[in-house]
C-alpha cells in the first residue's frame, strides 16, 4: 500500500485561500498525499467566504481573530497555536503562500519543529522593508527559512538567486491565482447583482486596504474618486469597502455620495471576479489584483509608491500611480479618453500564470517524495 505523505497547508486570510484554494484541490486528486488545511483566521468573515466557495475544510481552526489585534498578538498567537499542531500531528511538508503575518509565523513554526518548508508565491520583493509593510519583510524572513521555493515568474526566481538561494531549490511555476481565477470565471453568475450598475456606463472597480494608506493616503483616493465621477458622466465606480475599521472610517467621511459610485460590503470571491471580469479598468492597491486583472484583459493603476510585481509594468499591463489625488486622476484621464492608451494595456500579455501552477507544484511534490519520475516543466511567460 503507498504511503501517505502527509501535506499542511497553513493560510489565514482571504488573499492566501484563494490562491491556495485550486493547489489543495489538485493535491487532494493526488493518491500520494493526505492533504490537510491549517487555518489561523487571520481574517475570519472574507476567509470563511473563500473556504466555502471551493468547497475546503479546515482540519484546525486557530481563530485568532479579535478586534484591534496588533501585529504582534497576531504573531504571537499564530505561532503558538502552529507549534502545537505541528508538534502533536507532525505533517511531512509544510506549504505557506506569500507574505502575511500567518505565511512567516507558519514557516517559523514549521523550522522549530524541523519540518521541511514550501513557499509559494516566492521571491517577491520592493527592497523597500516598509512598502508594503509588514509583507515585505515578512517574505524576506520565510525566503530565509523556506527549504523549496515556488517563484510565481523568473523575475521572482532572479531576486532568490541574487540572494544566494540554491537554484536546486527553486521553481517557477506562474501564479496560483491565475489557477484560481480560471476555476471561478467559467461558473455562471446570478445577474441580479449587476443590475445596479448600468451597462451603458464604464465600471470602475476600486479596492484599497494596506496599511501604508492609511490615513491620509486613503482620504486622497476618496477625493479622487469623487473627482472622477463629477467629470466623467459615463462611468460608474463599484468599491467594496475592506471591513478594517480605519478603512472604512475614512471612506464613511470622505463623502463619496453619488449615484454612480457604489460602495459595496467586501464580496465574495466569486462576485469579485464577476466584477473584474465586467468592468473597464481597476484601480488598487493589492498585490493580487495586479495579477488577475489583467488575465481578464484589464488595465490596473497601483495606488503604492512601489510593487513587487514589476513584471505587470514591463509587459505594460500595470501602472504605477501612487496615491496623490492628482496623479489618480490624471491616469485614470488618460485611461477613459484615449483609446490608445486603454488597449495598449489591455491587450499586453499577462506575465503572471497559464492556469497551471497548481498542477506543476502537486507534480515537483510528487517528485520530491518519488511518488512520480516526472519533473515539471517550468513556467515561462510568452
Amino acid at each position: 500500500m503507498m504511503k501517505k505523505h502527509r501535506i499542511f497547508v497553513v493560510f489565514g486570510t482571504r488573499p492566501e485561500a484563494i490562491k491556495l484554494a485550486p493547489l489543495i484541490l489538485e493535491l487532494k486528486k493526488r493518491k500520494g498525499f493526505q492533504t490537510q488545511v491549517v487555518l489561523t483566521g487571520q481574517h475570519r468573515k472574507m476567509l470563511d467566504q473563500v473556504m466555502e466557495i471551493f468547497g475546503l475544510r479546515a482540519g484546525y481552526d486557530l481563530n485568532i481573530m479579535r478586534e484591534g489585534q496588533s501585529l504582534t498578538d497576531i504573531t504571537k498567537e499564530c505561532l503558538a497555536g502552529l507549534e502545537k499542531i505541528f508538534r502533536d500531528d507532525r505533517p511531512d511538508f509544510v506549504l505557506v503562500q506569500g507574505d502575511t503575518t500567518t505565511a512567516f509565523t507558519g514557516a517559523l513554526a514549521a523550522f522549530y519543529q524541523k519540518i521541511p518548508v514550501g513557499h509559494v508565491e516566492a521571491g517577491l520583493r520592493t527592497d523597500d522593508k516598509f512598502n508594503p509593510y509588514p509583507e515585505e519583510i515578512n517574505r524576506r524572513l520565510i525566503t530565509s527559512i523556506a527549504d523549496y521555493h515556488f517563484a510565481p515568474t523568473g523575475w521572482a526566481a532572479k531576486n532568490l538567486l541574487n540572494e544566494n538561494v540554491p537554484a536546486g531549490r527553486i521553481f517557477v511555476t506562474g501564479n496560483t491565482v491565475i489557477d484560481a481565477l480560471r476555476i471561478i470565471v467559467r461558473r455562471p453568475l446570478s445577474s441580479g447583482f449587476f443590475r445596479r450598475f448600468k451597462k451603458s456606463h464604464r465600471l470602475i472597480l476600486v479596492t484599497a486596504h494596506r496599511r501604508e494608506n492609511w490615513g491620509e493616503p486613503m482620504r486622497c483616493i476618496c477625493a479622487a474618486l469623487k473627482k472622477l465621477v463629477l467629470t466623467h458622466y459615463d462611468i460608474e465606480i463599484a468599491f467594496p469597502v475592506h471591513l478594517n475599521p480605519r478603512v472604512r472610517s475614512v471612506v464613511k467621511k470622505s463623502g463619496l455620495i453619488h449615484p454612480r459610485i457604489h460602495l459595496l460590503p467586501p464580496l465574495d470571491y466569486e462576485l469579485f471576479a464577476g466584477l473584474m471580469n465586467r468592468c473597464y479598468f481597476v484601480i488598487s492597491d493589492s498585490g493580487g489584483v495586479q495579477e488577475e486583472a489583467p488575465a481578464l484583459g484589464k488595465p490596473v493603476l497601483v495606488m503604492r509608491k512601489t510593487t513587487e510585481r514589476p513584471e505587470g509594468i514591463k509587459a505594460g499591463t500595470v501602472r504605477l500611480v501612487g496615491c496623490k489625488t492628482s496623479n489618480i486622476v490624471s491616469w485614470a484621464d488618460r485611461l477613459l479618453l484615449e483609446p490608445r492608451a486603454y488597449n495598449k494595456m489591455a491587450n499586453a500579455v499577462n506575465p503572471y500564470g497559464d492556469g497551471l501552477a497548481s498542477k506543476r507544484i502537486a507534480d515537483f511534490l510528487s517528485r520530491h517524495f518519488r511518488i512520480s519520475r516526472h519533473f515539471p516543466q517550468p513556467f515561462k511567460a510568452r
